[in-house]
């Protein structure tokens, strides 16, 4: 298969070419500068020289507490970017697969969200994601988005390496324990977005076609998460840190709000793709070993 990866360089991106490349296939993988899919001469540009089977989104912009001051930029990646892309796939009658995120939810639910629970971002970030989202849904019919959350891999910035470089110099962590999700590897995620470009590919039936949910099994704090990853690597990592304090949400006074709980139910995946996640602590514990064995062969980059 000839798949085309928009955001090669990030977490998602790197993971779908890593895994796409074992599977025999034959990815072409774009980033900015090389390709901006804010612009829809780019777009055309990358689609007429990799002429892919199918376009997989992970392209976006993340900085969640940024997005509150860079509203434009958020919207020109996470809303104008996407409807290029879906535009230009509908153009070409190429599949898409569009990556998006647990925060198009406001967090206020008491039961896992599923793909048809309304949606009500409530920062910068979320709100550009979810116009993404219907932007794609308004271009192309072929398409299938994946929704997923807290999302980490060994390398690039996330929460488990910030917690390793703050515990490799801080006795004392405050993490935030009042909200709750399920921490997702982006390996897991690229394995199963792969699974769904397969059978898109082959089937092209419009039973397929839509909205999706992937994250790893169960559910946990950030300071749940936090401890979890200072007991995996005690001991194999030389580590400061000797007390993971909870603090709430109002404490931690990020700039952007963040949902209670954006719990996921991948009730669909699994009965259309048969597609299972596995609990998040096995998922965790597999990148942990990645990073510590490039710490202990010096290789390692987390300062």
């Amino acid at each position: 298969m000839k798949l085309l990866i928009v955001g090669a360089r990030g977490q998602l991106g790197s993971a779908l070419e890593r895994a796409s490349r074992k599977k025999g296939w034959e990815p072409a993988a774009v980033d900015l500068p090389q390709v901006d899919i804010a612009d829809p001469e780019n777009i055309r540009a990358a689609l007429k020289a990799s002429s892919p089977d199918l376009v997989v989104n992970a392209a976006a912009y993340t900085a969640v507490d940024r997005a509150e001051d860079e509203p434009e930029a958020a919207f020109s990646a996470n809303r104008d970017g996407p409807r290029h892309l879906a535009r230009a796939c509908a153009r070409s009658g190429i599949v898409l697969i569009h990556v998006s995120t647990d925060y198009v939810f406001d967090g206020t639910s008491g039961r896992p969200y599923t793909e048809d629970d309304p949606v009500s971002p409530l920062g910068v970030y979320g709100k550009s994601k979810a116009a993404g989202e219907d932007a794609v849904r308004s271009e192309l019919p072929a398409h299938l988005i994946v929704r997923t959350s807290w999302l980490y891999a060994a390398r690039g910035h996330n929460f488990v390496r910030t917690m390793i470089r703050i515990g490799k110099t801080e006795k004392a962590v405050r993490v935030v324990a009042d909200q709750f999700g399920c921490p997702t590897s982006a390996a897991d995620l690229a394995a199963a977005v792969l699974v769904l470009a397969e059978q898109a590919v082959a089937a092209q039936s419009q039973t397929l076609w839509g909205t999706y949910h992937f994250c790893n099994r169960g559910v946990t704090s950030w300071h749940g998460f936090a401890e979890t990853i200072f007991e995996k690597t005690r001991g194999r990592i030389p580590l400061r840190v000797e007390h993971v304090a909870p603090i709430t949400t109002v404490q931690f006074n990020a700039a952007a709000p963040r949902p209670a709980y954006s719990v996921l139910s991948c009730g669909r995946i699994r009965r259309r793709f048969g597609i299972v996640p596995r609990p998040w602590e096995e998922a965790l514990f597999d990148v942990l070993e990645e990073i510590i064995a490039e710490e202990a062969t010096g290789r390692g980059n987390i300062r």
